[in-house]
């Protein structure tokens, strides 16, 4: 039984029955730029917001605290929470979006700051609050000194987010990764009744993916699919080359991973960069997303109830920007969630990326939807399909793309001959020099497409396409 109850939005006293109710799919950082338009949307058309956000995450100060603890990948749950808490907490939000230092012994010594109360993150906060959150890091250092193996197993700090070391004592704590959720937003003072982040799985135990490539080839592990660490990330189909049995010094160390857990899924990887120059190009399209075991065995896991029931009561989906295979895939191909989705929500909205990535290179539109549409039958326990008209509408009605240098090529013929119609945005360039959606443009596209826009008004940013 959890400690602390969970506040279900589809019971939720405060939130009105007939309330529309929107279900976002999307990942952490990037979905991140979008929140104040989804919740300009939620506050025009009376709606009820809910983020479906996978747990398989494998990489960044994440990745620590599964070597250590096991559990879920929480970086883009906490992402997500923090990017909402509002600014009546920011002093809340300060704390939960800081990280540590990258040096190791730098970082060790700023937490045990935060343990004894002397860092000057707690100033602005509350003392009730600041005494509740040091309570659950205090708790989270036990159990981080319990499972000390010096010299071979130790808790490495570096770049640990403070709101990562949160939710993860809050789970240690109250043996449930839902109150652990629901502990983080109502410190932040994020109301559940309007603005629910749901993970795409509810469990104690870590969850990892594979992608299968075109040429045969399988890579294991999220962070290896979209930003490997290392050059080696790639699996080959090869039959491994034997190694003699390793010395009593050279044995697994004692974690939280099983004995002969796959050794890409073991290490930490918590250094990487997200860069293109960084990451290699795939030597194939990626053809399939699964869930593995830590032995590498394939999974059907079952989602989170609470994600079904969204989806029921939904009238929009909306598939966010991000990492189409590991940040969207990976929550539409669990058990129901496509049968969930082709059932009851009227609008499908695929929200399109503004430039390619390590996962997407030479993708046009249409390989977009095809991968979305795949995911949704092959959670349905339907594989090989995709290109036909009424298979597509039951995932895709509507895609909404920009227009500019570097991003996907949008063929409107193909796209119109599945019944997908497109709203093409004229956006503005990125820092990076990649395409950015406009937050005006986007809301006014989002609330023609939901049939809730003001009489009268008209954009020329919006062109509405076959």
């Amino acid at each position: 039984m959890s400690l602390f109850p969970t506040l279900n939005v589809e019971e939720s006293p405060s939130a009105s029955p007939s309330r529309r109710k929107l279900v976002v799919f999307s990942g952490g950082s990037a979905a991140n730029s979008l929140v104040d338009v989804f919740n300009e949307v939620m506050e025009k058309h009376s709606c009820s917001l809910t983020y479906v956000i996978p747990i398989s995450d494998n990489g960044g100060s994440s990745s620590e605290l599964i070597r250590v603890f096991g559990g879920p990948g929480i970086g883009d749950i906490r992402s997500r929470l923090v990017r909402l808490i509002p600014p009546t907490h920011a002093a809340i939000r300060t704390l939960f979006n800081h990280r540590l230092p990258s040096s190791p012994d730098l970082a060790q010594s700023e937490f045990l700051t935060l343990l004894l109360g002397t860092s000057p993150l707690w100033l602005p906060i509350p003392t009730a609050q600041a005494l509740l959150i040091r309570s659950i890091l205090s708790h989270l250092h036990l159990e981080i000194l319990k499972r000390a193996r010096p010299p071979t197993s130790t808790f490495n700090f570096q770049s640990a987010s403070i709101g990562n070391l949160f939710l993860t004592g809050a789970r240690l704590f109250s043996g449930s990764f839902e109150s652990a959720i629901y502990l983080l937003a109502i410190m932040g003072g994020v109301d559940e009744s309007r603005t629910a982040v749901l993970p795409a799985i509810i469990s104690n135990f870590t969850h990892h993916i594979s992608a299968g490539l075109a040429n045969g080839s399988t890579i294991t592990g999220q962070n290896a699919i979209s930003h490997p660490s290392e050059p080696t990330a790639l699996n080959t189909p090869n039959p491994p080359t034997p190694h003699p049995e390793p010395s009593q010094e050279e044995q697994e160390p004692e974690d939280a991973n099983p004995p002969s857990t796959l050794p890409t899924l073991r290490g930490a990887s918590i250094a990487f960069s997200k860069t293109p120059e960084a990451s290699p190009p795939l030597p194939a399209r990626i053809e399939r997303i699964w869930y593995i075991s830590p032995y590498g065995h394939e999974m059907r896991p079952q989602p989170n109830p609470r994600v079904l029931a969204a989806l029921a009561a939904a009238e929009a989906v909306i598939y966010s920007i991000g990492s189409l295979y590991t940040s969207l895939v990976p929550a539409l191909i669990l058990r129901g969630v496509g049968e969930a989705i082709a059932k009851t929500p009227r609008f499908k909205i695929l929200l399109l990326n503004g430039c390619l990535d390590r996962e997407t290179e030479g993708f046009r539109a249409e390989d977009f939807v095809q991968a979305v549409v795949r995911a949704g039958e092959e959670s349905r326990g339907v594989f090989g399909g995709g290109g036909e008209v009424g298979t597509v509408r039951r995932y895709v009605t509507h895609l909404i793309h920009l227009e500019g240098e570097g991003v996907p090529v949008v063929e409107r013929e193909v796209l119109a001959r599945w019944g997908v119609e497109c709203v093409r945005l004229y956006g503005r360039k990125g820092e990076d020099g990649g395409m950015r959606y406009d937050g005006k443009a986007l809301g006014q596209a989002l609330g023609a497409i939901l049939g809730k826009r003001e009489p009268g008004v008209r954009s020329r940013r919006n062109t509405l396409e076959g």
